[in-house]
């Protein structure tokens, strides 16, 4: 099975991934490569060069790509084969990465916009102006036809941990 992890920035996905994988050595979790500097962000990725990364994409090595914020982002094909796999993903691609994985489960992280700003703004990465921005791309709807489990990620870590595992032990 592979899992899918969507939502706004802010939602806690990081947070609820870290704790799953704490709790279930089962999951296979993929290392993502991005086109930015590995020392940027919070999660772990492998940092790569534009060009680096078409010419990866070229070579066939990701099993799934998009662009977003002006980035782009690979999901490796040697790390998709285990018997459960999770990706940290976007909205925006779903649904070419349900025609790449057609029994593609996803799981939607959110909180209330109140919580989402108050994320952001602790995380002091962002301007007021970038939070509002990505306060409004918070309600982004999936596309038509994908169905999703919701985690609401509005209490503490712990809870939130126990919803996402909850939420990955119901999916079928």
């Amino acid at each position: 099975m592979i899992i899918a992890v969507v939502g706004p920035s802010g939602a806690g996905k990081d947070t609820l991934i870290a704790g799953a994988l704490s709790a279930r050595p089962d999951i296979q979790f993929v290392r993502r490569v991005i086109t930015r500097p590995s020392e940027a962000g919070s999660e772990d990725f492998e940092g790569v060069t534009f060009d680096e990364f078409v010419a990866r994409k070229v070579d066939g090595e990701f099993a799934l790509d998009w662009e977003a914020h002006g980035l782009c982002y690979g999901i490796p094909k040697d790390q998709t084969t285990a018997p459960l796999v999770m990706f940290n993903g976007s909205r925006q691609a779903l649904g070419f990465a349900m025609s790449v994985f057609p029994d593609l489960r996803i799981i939607v992280v959110t909180a209330p916009d109140h919580i989402l700003a108050d994320r952001l703004s602790a995380r002091g990465r962002e301007t007021r102006a970038d939070i509002e921005n990505r306060l409004k791309r918070a309600t982004f709807e999936l596309p038509e036809g994908i169905d999703a489990t919701v985690v609401v990620n509005d209490s503490t870590e712990a809870e939130g941990i126990s919803r996402f595992l909850a939420a990955i032990a119901d999916l079928k």
